[in-house]
């Protein structure tokens, strides 16, 4: 099989926009750049589509109402068929019910699960019976998934990859009206429990007040906005601990923080970090699932336990007080993501599992 002539489906049940989706998106990008046809198969209305038929991809649309829906699989054999995919790359656990059948009735000659998250599986055909093969985008998830069942050599670790940044003239300070000697923390994460924005309040308010310059910034929203908004507002926190709400421009936003802090409970790699480390920024996280992949302790970053608050204080106050640690952790994480967390490194290792398992699989 000629390296450039790959023709792959990717499936996605999903209808919003996260990690998830945004890897997804950028890794079609980045194939087709390499010389290979990507097109997507999804429910209408989603927002992946969305932005990939916006790029000019080939956006099929077929409703997948629940995991038996036949006709949606019927559906989705024709268009594989039609299409003679070399590969069906599936998502979330719908489409890999769904499109996993229609694979297999199609005679499709490799399929693939992507594994995005670091929860409990759901649905143990969907990795081991339905696709031939699964990606991991962690070493930790990669683990987990062959201690449920998955065949070792069918599973590979491909990290996500993100774009090199370069420098940005932020807006964000002058927009939230900070001095020219504020220390800025940044969080950019959805606003959920599990994401640890009421640790990180906590261990942030005793250093609130030692440091009259220090301030919070987190952006994204969720369904913990408004109960977090009215906790700043009870403490009388609102001009030092600044909710943006959903922002686009992350790039920006992070360009004006000294600091990246995110105090999860679970992450399945933490793409978050990697986006901050290619920015420059020094990283505090905490040592779950596969975040210690990304960051390592001491080097671009700090790791804490989960829920440990004066841990996670000790490491704000670490960074805060040493600016030319935080410039060598800074530029220690960006030399990190222009290898092992580059979208071309992530593009280069699914082209290069795609044709390993297809040369397997009697398909060469």
């Amino acid at each position: 099989m000629d390296r450039q002539s790959l023709r792959i489906l990717h499936a996605e049940s999903s209808l919003g926009w996260g990690g998830q989706e945004h890897r997804t998106f950028k890794e079609m990008v980045a194939l087709r750049e390499r010389g290979h046809t990507l097109e997507l198969v999804c429910q209408p209305g989603a927002k992946l589509g969305e932005r990939l038929a916006a790029e000019g991809y080939a956006v099929h649309h077929v409703r997948m109402r629940n995991g038996a829906d036949l006709a949606a699989v019927w559906r989705m054999r024709r268009l594989l068929r039609h299409g003679r995919f070399d590969v069906l790359n599936t998502h979330s656990g719908r489409d890999s019910l769904l499109a996993g059948m229609a694979g297999r009735l199609a005679g499709t000659p490799l399929i693939v699960r992507t594994r995005h998250l670091a929860l409990p599986l759901t649905s143990l055909a969907t990795y081991t019976w339905l696709p031939h093969r699964v990606v991991s985008v962690s070493e930790h998830v990669r683990q987990y998934l062959i201690g449920e069942g998955v065949p070792a050599a069918h599973a590979a670790t491909i990290y996500t990859g993100i774009q090199a940044q370069e420098p940005v003239a932020s807006t964000l300070r002058a927009e939230l009206k900070l001095p020219a000697d504020a220390i800025v923390v940044g969080t950019v994460a959805i606003l959920r429990a599990k994401k640890g924005h009421r640790e990180l309040l906590e261990a942030a308010k005793p250093l609130l007040t030692r440091h009259p310059t220090l301030h919070l910034v987190w952006a994204g929203n969720g369904p913990q906005y408004d109960n977090l908004s009215a906790l700043l507002a009870s403490e009388g926190l609102t001009d030092r601990v600044h909710l943006l709400g959903l922002r686009r421009d992350v790039a920006n936003v992070l360009g004006g923080c000294d600091v990246f802090a995110l105090a999860t409970h679970q992450e399945a790699l933490g793409t978050s970090y990697i986006e901050a480390m290619a920015m420059g920024l020094p990283v505090i996280g905490t040592r779950v699932d596969g975040v210690p992949e990304v960051i390592e302790d001491g080097v671009n970053g700090l790791l804490v336990p989960a829920q440990d608050v004066p841990a996670l204080r000790g490491a704000l106050e670490t960074l805060i007080a040493d600016p030319a640690l935080r410039q060598r952790m800074g530029e220690a994480g960006r030399a990190i993501t222009r290898t092992r967390f580059a979208v071309a490194t992530m593009a280069g290792e699914m082209e290069a599992f795609y044709l390993k398992s297809l040369a397997e699989r009697g398909h060469a």
